[in-house]
């Protein structure tokens, strides 16, 4: 192989290994962003969710912590693993390229030596000017003068491929002790995320064997659950309805659509909601999502199928209600059976606070970004602080979770 196809080899080789160690570092860093993400939600959990004595939540209320802590510390424990198992590609990676630099620089070494005994040699039998005087003729001895000049350069070049090839060796090895270092720490914590689940796992066993007795009590507070979800379901499509035809009225003009008729104001507005998509704030200081958006399975019971229309996040108790855009509060009602909810048109868009406790605006009032609306409803009897916050485009339901920032 000619020095240039050997370079070429080279230079090819170390561009694919090291595009290929960027591409598993990128993947590392964003599981490691996911997992600190659902560190700091088991933090929330256990602060807002597991702080009150078991006797102050009612059993159903308890079993529904229990199963979305347990649901999270499932998913810590998955990205762990993941993280764990691309380490363990990245430290192979690691210790073939290890491999293969010493060969490099062990030849790299050889052809140096080589180098070093030839130009002793060469010296030692005649020196460099006689080699130039003993040329037949100018051009002959300008070759000889051009490769000479070649012969040191290449040498220092050698020398310099060596230092950096060293270097190169170097560094692989701090990156390949941080990371079995990194691997080790998070076996390690993936032990302990295990033995805490398997004790949530029991206790939950326990609080379902206590309460096997009274089963048929049980199954009646989820179909209750259920039914007053429903019924809020129904009464909310119909406050937007009538929010969308008290407002479309005020235009003058009429729209078969079922959507509001926007002026150059709202459209303005929702405009500017719209381009706030996951930057928003959250309603409440600090909260955890206890209900996701959409179909899923219910918390108590696996085997039920829920439909929610928006989030329900759990926070502390006594905590403050936030409007989460500029607003105007289209309406505010209060249901039989039920808590106050307050709805915020923002546009064609409208963001819906319920189960509040306390109301610190009315009808028609204009809101700011982050102004406290009211409190959070704290339930002695189940022993819950939840807030069911919903976003809408028109009557179209969406995901709230996509629209706030990351905690």
């Amino acid at each position: 192989m000619t020095k240039y196809r050997f370079y070429t080899t080279l230079i090819i080789g170390l561009l694919l290994s090291c595009s290929s160690l960027f591409a598993q570092s990128d993947k590392q860093k964003k599981l490691e962003l996911q997992r600190q993400q659902v560190l700091r939600e088991m933090k929330q959990i256990n602060a807002l969710l597991f702080t009150k004595k078991k006797e102050e939540k009612s059993a159903i209320t308890l079993i529904e912590d229990i199963n979305y802590k347990v649901n999270v510390r499932k998913n810590l424990i998955r990205i762990t693993n993941e993280q764990a198992n691309l380490l363990t590609r990245e430290i192979n990676t690691n210790q073939k390229e290890i491999t293969s630099l010493r060969t490099q620089l062990q030849e790299l070494k050889d052809d140096y030596a080589a180098m070093v005994v030839k130009s002793y040699k060469s010296k030692s039998e005649q020196s460099k000017v006689m080699f130039l005087l003993s040329s037949s003729n100018f051009q002959q001895a300008y070759k000889r003068l051009q490769y000479i000049r070649q012969y040191r350069d290449y040498q220092k070049e050698q020398g310099e491929a060596i230092k950096i090839k060293t270097k190169e060796l170097q560094d692989l090895n701090i990156q390949l002790s941080k990371q079995k270092e990194d691997k080790k720490k998070l076996i390690e914590e993936n032990r302990i995320a295990k033995r805490e689940l398997e004790s949530e796992l029991k206790q939950r066993e326990t609080l379902m064997a206590s309460i096997k007795s009274d089963m048929s009590k049980f199954a009646a507070q989820i179909k209750a659950k259920k039914q007053e979800a429903d019924r809020l379901d129904k009464e909310i499509d119909r406050l937007i309805a009538e929010a969308i035809a008290a407002a479309n009225k005020k235009t003058g003009k009429k729209s078969s659509t079922g959507k509001f008729i926007l002026t150059p104001e709202a459209k303005k507005l929702a405009a500017n909601f719209a381009s706030n998509k996951g930057k928003l704030g959250w309603p409440v200081a600090r909260g955890v999502v206890k209900a996701k958006f959409g179909k899923g399975r219910s918390l108590t019971d696996s085997s039920v199928e829920v439909n929610h229309s928006g989030i329900k996040i759990a926070t502390e108790v006594n905590a403050d209600v936030k409007a989460i855009f500029n607003g105007v509060v289209s309406s505010i009602h209060v249901m039989k059976r039920g808590n106050p909810t307050i709805l915020i048109r923002h546009g064609d868009y409208i963001t819906i606070y319920h189960n509040l406790s306390k109301l610190y605006v009315k009808k028609g009032d204009q809101i700011t970004t982050g102004q406290v609306i009211g409190k959070v409803f704290s339930n002695k009897i189940t022993g819950e602080t939840l807030l069911d916050f919903r976003i809408y485009k028109n009557n179209l339901k969406l995901n709230p979770e996509s629209w706030l920032a990351r905690q």
